[in-house]
């Protein structure tokens, strides 16, 4: 009996002891655990007290098995720190007034010189590039040369759109390839889709916070914004949603029910269900932008209310500028009842997206090797995620809070309220660190003490070094 208990508490020892390691980094996420063997060495403990310290980190969703591999460590993105608490708002319709900092930020994610933190980016070594590239010289002469010199269809390419109808099987109810309209990106596919549904000085809904760029197209299209409260981990307050489109005159909603930039999280399935229902009995038109859809961390695709909408009022939009080329500017939109107007908008703004890009994209998605590319890229994203939360929990001062992603690219991150996040991300500009400071996520002059960081570039020393940084920078505010 003493035996056993000795037994107990050397590989319950050794258990902890491994996992403050993985929490403080001496062990990536991902990263391969020293085998049985190798412990058993360094440790003198024997052979089961070592197997039974990585099934009790099993246990603990620490570790994770790999059939003849060993043992690796498991992203821990839902147990490192609190999220951030959910503002409360009164939710009243206001002018958008986006100023100067928006393009400060753009120019940060384009300078090479610059830490990346800030831009929703995926590292250019993460994409398939060769394989893109193969596909690009596939094409013939004679083909390329009647790329080029002719228009596409307006709509858009014939042939990549039957290939993505192919991987929206499930994401619709309709038939779909004469709905679908090729955008350039996502961002054109959302103002498309805002510009067809009402005229200036109407109100759209937004999550707040919201990504800065919807507040940007509000802007420029002389609308109105209507922020409503989103918590971190559900989405959108649907209660209080109900409460602002009684109270308002609400002409559509601009949402991201999956995987939301910048807080990550997936809406529950009955949330999604009951949100459509409830506009459809309005007939509120909700536009949804689902960019990070193919960016999940769970085991399958989340659904989209898209494939809820029975009235045609649910635009959908998304594009590959995340999951495989952001440079070639391909995206997509289903507009539901509203497709007339957006083909024509679309007819009238650029007449239609490059044929060659598109050619490009559809020859990729045929070669079948994008959901191989994807499991690959969401690993990535997962382990990259949850290393940057892990040394801001090491790092940043006490009470941080931060979102725990179900997918995407991005940590929402509340600071102490002493903490000025424009002021912290004008220090880090100064030391070549791009982030994003949470007040541009809001018309309404909220989330002053909060920042975003994007998680698009694997984890390295240098990045380990812009976290401890920027800590620096933030305790001396606080």
């Amino acid at each position: 009996m003493a035996n056993s208990t000795v037994l107990g508490f050397r590989y319950a020892r050794l258990a902890d002891d491994l996992e403050v390691k993985i929490r403080e980094g001496v062990y990536r996420s991902g990263e391969k655990m020293p085998s049985l063997r190798k412990l058993h060495g360094q440790t003198g403990l024997s052979i089961t007290t070592v197997y039974q310290a990585y099934i009790e980190l099993e246990k603990r969703g620490v570790v994770i098995p790999r059939q003849k591999s060993g043992y690796f460590v498991k992203p821990l993105l839902g147990r490192i720190l609190s999220p951030p608490e959910v503002e409360k708002m009164r939710p009243v319709p206001k002018k958008v007034t986006m100023n100067t900092l928006a393009y400060s930020i753009v120019e940060d994610m384009s300078n090479p010189d610059f830490l990346q933190l800030g831009g929703s980016v995926v590292m250019p070594e993460l994409l398939p590039f060769k394989q893109l590239t193969r596909c690009l010289r596939a094409e013939s002469m004679d083909a390329m040369k009647r790329s080029l010199m002719r228009y596409e269809n307006p709509h858009g390419n014939a042939e990549l759109k039957r290939q993505i109808a192919k991987r929206m099987l499930g994401q619709a109810r309709q038939a779909i390839t004469d709905e679908m309209v090729i955008t350039s990106g996502c961002i054109e596919a959302v103002s498309l889709c805002l510009q067809a549904i009402g005229n200036a000085g109407d109100t759209v809904v937004v999550e707040s916070p919201t990504y800065p760029w919807f507040l940007q197209i509000i802007e420029d299209q002389n609308k109105f914004a209507l922020e409503i409260p989103t918590d971190p981990r559900t989405g959108i307050d649907l209660d209080q949603l109900e409460r602002a489109v009684q109270k308002n005159a609400v002409a559509a909603c601009l949402l991201v029910p999956n995987f939301h930039n910048p807080l990550g999280f997936e809406m529950p399935e009955e949330q999604k269900k009951a949100l459509v229902k409830m506009m459809g009995e309005m007939t509120i038109p909700i536009i949804e932008d689902n960019i990070h859809g193919e960016l999940y961390f769970g085991t399958a695709r989340p659904t989209t209310l898209k494939s809820m909408d029975r009235k045609g009022l649910v635009l959908h939009c998304a594009s590959f500028s995340k999951t495989l080329s952001p440079g070639l500017r391909v995206g997509w939109t289903l507009p539901g009842r509203f497709a007339d107007r957006v083909k024509r908008l679309k007819m009238n703004s650029t007449i239609a997206s490059p044929t060659l890009n598109q050619q490009v994209m559809a020859q990729f998605l045929k070669t079948g090797s994008f959901d191989r590319h994807l499991r690959r890229l969401r690993s990535a994203l997962k382990n990259q995620i949850t290393n940057t939360a892990l040394a801001i929990a090491r790092y940043f001062p006490e009470g941080t809070r931060i979102t725990a992603p179900q997918g995407g690219l991005t940590l929402w991150v509340e600071l102490d309220k002493k903490v000025d996040g424009l002021k912290v991300f004008q220090e880090a500009r100064k030391k070549k660190i791009s982030i994003f400071p949470g007040i541009i996520c809001s018309a309404t002059g909220r989330y002053r003490n909060y920042i975003r960081i994007s998680c698009g570039y694997p984890w390295s020393e240098k990045i380990e070094k812009g976290i401890r940084t920027l800590a620096d920078i933030i305790k001396k505010r606080t």
